[in-house]
């Protein structure tokens, strides 16, 4: 298994490099690229802007910040031909009015930083010593490159986003740029930095989705005390519910098999902390798996919950 990961992690770098420069096509709307998008908080990627027809500088529109860029619109772009399409979904959406205006800002992932930009940083320093070890020897033995000690980078990650990239985008585009207006979306290691996101950010952002969030950290439940650690740091740091929005969901295939009982422990903290139906969701999707597609799929569920006029 470990060599079936690795190889597929070397494709993935490979495919990474020849698509860095090829702007993926769309099916509705613009797309806009800033290539290597500078940063003192983290390694340089590129931003990948959506914007829906007819954009119109007449218009203000809602930003959708969202992670892992390069799987966001064309399938024939992404390493494994798979993609949210996340231009079709939010075009049909649009058009039938459902939900407020918005632009789609793509951020690229790292590639080998990936796992250390994505991985909530407060809550892997609520672990003791040895509980970190366990935690760095299993993910050397994944797909994840470690050279000595794991150390997660996400809240310069979350910098980089805060201080630099929204400041370009509402600077540049013709957005609102209050928290009522500025979301962030991800999947898998996505979710627990657009969770982590708005418990860091709460004046920032005002909702957040999070799809099949990766809340082992690592790749096994065995010994593993992170998603306790997640859990006792959403209880301390979950923002208002007066005033944000929070999605989380999760199939049980493949490796999102590992997520449902977490997820109702994480569920129990969202009621303590007074979400209900009106600015919190949790769906479970039986027999969907840790893929694109299956996220594509229900894409329009989130999208709704957040962005509904």
């Amino acid at each position: 298994m470990k060599k079936i990961i690795n190889s597929v992690i070397v494709l993935l770098l490979i495919f990474t490099a020849k698509a860095q420069n090829t702007l993926p096509e769309v099916v509705s709307g613009k797309l806009e690229r800033i290539e290597n998008f500078e940063s003192k908080h983290v390694t340089s990627r590129n931003i990948d802007i959506w914007v829906p027809e007819n954009y119109s500088e007449s218009k203000k529109y809602a930003v959708l910040y969202m992670h892992d860029g390069q799987m966001l619109f064309d399938p024939k772009s992404s390493w494994n031909k798979q993609a949210w399409n996340i231009d079709n979904v939010a075009s049909k959406l649009l058009e039938s009015n459902k939900i407020k205006d918005f632009i789609v800002v793509g951020i690229w992932n790292g590639g080998a930083t990936r796992h250390s930009d994505y991985f909530p940083k407060k809550p892997f320093h609520y672990l003791s010593q040895s509980q970190k070890d366990t935690l760095n020897t299993q993910l050397k033995h994944s797909h994840v490159p470690i050279k000595t000690s794991f150390e997660p980078e996400s809240d310069n990650y979350l910098k980089f986003i805060v201080e630099e990239l929204k400041p370009y985008i509402d600077k540049n585009y013709s957005v609102s740029s209050d928290q009522a207006n500025t979301y962030i979306m991800g999947s898998s290691m996505g979710g627990l930095i657009s969770m982590y996101a708005i418990c860091e950010y709460p004046n920032i952002f005002g909702g957040a989705a999070c799809l099949s969030t990766h809340w082992p950290g690592s790749f096994t439940l065995k010994n593993n005390s992170m998603p306790e650690a997640f859990i006792k740091y959403l209880d301390n740091h979950l923002p208002n519910p007066k005033n944000h929005k929070i999605y989380f969901d999760c199939g049980d295939k493949t490796l999102d098999e590992l997520y449902p009982d977490i997820q109702q422990k994480v569920d129990q903290v969202m009621i303590k902390k007074g979400y209900n139906k009106n600015n919190w969701s949790t769906q479970f999707f039986p027999g969907e798996n840790h893929s694109e597609n299956a996220w594509s799929k229900r894409l329009h569920i989130p999208l709704e919950f957040l962005l509904k006029k």
